[in-house]
Parts: C-alpha cells; structure tokens; sequence
C-alpha cells in the first residue's frame, strides 16, 4: 500500500513515514499544498494523510480541488483544528476522516486501515434500484416517490447496498465499512439495522428488497 504523507513539519511528516515504513506501507512525502496536489494527480496512492495548515495551498483546497478533478484517493485530514466546525469543513470539502493533533500513532494505523478496507468507488450522486432512488449529494432516499426518514446509520448502510445491487453483502463488509474500527464483529447491531431498514422501505404483502443470505449475509434484490 502507498501513502502519501503531507505534513509542513519534516519532524512530525519523519516520525510518521518511519512509523509506517515500520508498518510495511511504502510512503512519500510532500511538504506544502502545491506539491502534494501534483503528486496525488500524478501518482496512484492508496491514501493520503492530509494536513490542513500547509504553505503555498491549505488542505481544504487540496482536498477540494481533487475531488473535483476526480481524483477519489481516501483522505485522512490531518490538523490541530478541533472544533466542530473545522471537522465538518474538512469532511465537507470530500475528506474521508478526520484526526486531530496531537494523536496516539495506534489511533492512526486504525483509522487508515479502516479507510484501506473500504472499496474506491466511483462518486456517483443517485443510484436506482427498482422504485428505491437515493441521492449521495442530498443524502435522501426514496421509495416509489416517497421520502424516507433514515438515521445516518440507516442512509449509511442502504447506502453501501446500492451501490452493489444483487451482490451479497456480510455484516463484517458493513461494519467495517458503517462503523469503522470500532465495530465489534460479534455484536447483533448489523441485524437490528437491518430490521429497521426492512420495516421503513418493504411493503406490505411483497418480499423485502434486503434478503437474507443464509450463513453468508444480506443482499439487496433488484425487482
């Protein structure tokens, strides 16, 4: 795997790079904003670990300019910036997770193997199975028409089974995927979602859209 580190402090971008070498993670560095957008267009990295406050070009921009550019690289925000607001800019601007500085080295490696676990998918912004529309932009989901009132666990988990219509879908893939690292893979809260799930989008009558896949998982079944 190959991780781009931007960090302005050769000290702290160092005692990174040599935590992950350590790791086996292959890793390069760029040290202002100009440098590491060129290098994350025109190299393929498995992750970059972005910091906001960088000369030439702050993070924010970085970030938003290559999610424009289709560039779709999981991003860590790296920052001491850690108040609420400064959170949803960085996540608002296509970030994929968030750190605040200082951290423990541990909570990093978690956090990027979380974000290697997950698919590079393509950004598309509405997915359509059968009469069941979702927007990614809005973060709405209909059924025949009608709005769907869905927690952000609820979204996040229909979510990830639209975007892979008929495939089969484990609760290790969603918990990875919906709560990260701290998803304890023998809790039953995957089924207690999907139940929920079940119970806002089937109809009366008719077979629920989210099978159950005995002893492998769930799949969402397209009409």
């Amino acid at each position: 795997m190959r991780v781009l580190v931007v960090e302005d402090s050769r000290r702290l971008a160092g005692i990174v790079k040599r935590g992950l070498l350590e790791e086996g993670y292959t890793v390069d560095n760029a040290y202002d904003g100009e440098e590491a957008e060129y290098m994350a267009e025109t190299t393929p990295f498995d992750l970059i670990i972005l910091d906001i406050m960088l000369p030439k070009k702050d993070g924010l921009a970085v970030c938003r300019d290559l999610r424009a550019k289709a560039v779709n690289t999981p991003i860590l925000m790296l920052t001491a910036k850690d108040t609420v607001e400064d959170k949803v800019a960085g996540l608002d601007t296509g970030a994929d997770d968030y750190l605040v500085k200082p951290f423990a080295f541990s909570e990093l490696l978690a956090r990027l193997r979380a974000l290697l676990r997950r698919e590079v998918l393509p950004k598309t912004q509405k997915y359509q199975v059968g009469d069941l529309a979702l927007d990614t932009q809005s973060r709405e989901v209909w059924r025949d028409g009608t709005r769907l009132d869905l927690t952000a666990k609820e979204y996040a988990i229909i979510e990830y089974f639209m975007r892979r219509p008929n495939a089969v879908v484990t609760r290790t893939m969603l918990g990875e995927s919906v709560w990260d690292y701290e998803f304890d893979g023998l809790s039953n809260i995957i089924d207690v979602y999907v139940r929920r799930l079940r119970q806002k989008i089937d109809r009366d009558g008719q077979a629920s859209l989210i099978q159950t896949v005995r002893g492998a998982g769930y799949r969402l079944r397209v009409p």
